[in-house]
């Protein structure tokens, strides 16, 4: 794919913008996992933030590809940080897909303007990929929802503005994929509780929480599309979020270690010479370029076929398990090349590894992706 001048602009925009603000403090952050909220706040400022999110409703009337073209530098850079700025906006693809004409104007805008964050909450302590299984309810009471239950490994529950919350609205039905609804819950409302979670291996500036819904009245208008659809909403939302949060992510990580890795062998003597004159090394960082240029090729191919309207969820599926596969793959070669300096963190490499691997286990495992693609193509 030929990136167009307005592309490339943008991406050169973003990848200076990183630079300039990410380098200086993102081993900071991520020592005392915390996240400064200037840097999304300046994002949003420069438009970075929901860039595919139509102009009447603050965005800028963009598609995926750029959006991918943006957390790529961003993920090049420090993917902790990436990721918080893909979590800014994680959730609204749903509402701009299955949102009434109120919910966008309401929800959307203070987004891409850098005012509100939000979240998507489907996943539970015994219901990860198996999404089907959630317990969470929502039952009417009055003009209201009251929603009861637990979520885990929530992105921005305890700073978000809203949580899109999968919730079992229709227990009766008979098939468990039509059982649930996508309710909108804001996070001031009484009865909400977000513990944040640390310790993490990686993305360790991202809020991540385990959280409580005591039943936590939401107005009936707070619904997503209609009743039941719930499951089939959710599956809509992960073939556009896997693109950014997936594998521009992964992109963006295997192209910084890489970088690191190239700058590190041209400065490093051994055996007489410089590691870059060796043909073992050579031959590494030709493996490692090809893997990355190959994986980048797959999701620029996978986010322009969904910006024309042409939804292939298999290759959706292979960008997420294959790019992400690459992202550690890489990483893990770019500390291999560094020898025992690789995993001092004063060498600035071994985050991306301890960042890649988080990739294959969120928004779709990669056994769950394979999984989904073989069953397609068999079917």
């Amino acid at each position: 794919m030929q990136l167009t001048s307005e592309q490339k602009d943008i991406k050169q925009a973003a990848r200076e913008f990183a630079e300039k603000e990410f380098k200086d403090i993102a081993r900071e952050l991520d020592a005392t996992e915390t996240f400064d909220d200037r840097l999304w706040k300046k994002a949003a400022e420069l438009g970075f933030i929901g860039m595919f999110i139509e102009e009447e409703y603050g965005g800028a009337g963009l598609g995926h590809v750029e959006q991918c073209l943006v957390i790529e530098e961003f993920a090049r850079i420090d993917t902790g940080i990436a990721q918080c700025m893909v979590a800014a906006y994680f959730g609204t693809q749903l509402i701009k897909l299955f949102g009434t004409e109120e919910q966008k104007k309401k929800y959307l805008p203070p987004i891409c303007t850098g005012q509100w964050r939000c979240g998507m909450a489907s996943t539970e302590p015994d219901a990860g990929s198996d999404v089907a299984s959630i317990t969470t309810t929502a039952v009417k009471d009055g003009d209201d929802y009251v929603i009861s239950g637990q979520k885990m490994f929530i992105t921005n529950a305890s700073i978000g503005d809203y949580l899109l919350v999968l919730c079992v609205t229709n227990p009766e039905a008979k098939r468990k994929h039509d059982r649930m609804s996508t309710i909108i819950v804001e996070t001031n409302r009484p009865g909400y509780e977000a513990n944040k979670l640390h310790g993490k291996l990686s993305i360790r500036c991202s809020d991540t929480c385990e959280v409580a819904f005591n039943e936590v009245r939401v107005p009936q208008s707070n619904l997503v599309g209609k009743e039941g659809k719930g499951f089939h909403q959710l599956m809509e939302f992960f073939n556009r979020a896997r693109l950014e949060g997936g594998g521009a992510l992964a992109v963006g990580t295997a192209q910084g270690a890489l970088e690191k890795a190239m700058d590190h062998v041209k400065k490093r003597k051994a055996f007489g010479g410089y590691l870059s004159q060796l043909q073992m090394v050579q031959a590494k960082i030709a493996e490692m370029a090809t893997l990355t240029e190959a994986a980048r090729s797959m999701l620029y191919r996978a986010a322009e076929s969904v910006d024309a309207g042409k939804m292939d969820h298999v290759l959706v599926a292979m960008q997420k398990w294959y790019t992400c596969e690459i992202a550690v793959k890489v990483a893990d070669e770019a500390i291999q090349l560094h020898g025992g300096y690789g995993i001092l963190e004063e060498y600035d490499v071994a985050h991306f590894w301890r960042d890649a691997k988080v990739l294959e286990i969120f928004e779709g495992t990669k056994e769950v992706e394979k999984t989904l693609i073989g069953k397609t193509l068999l079917s």
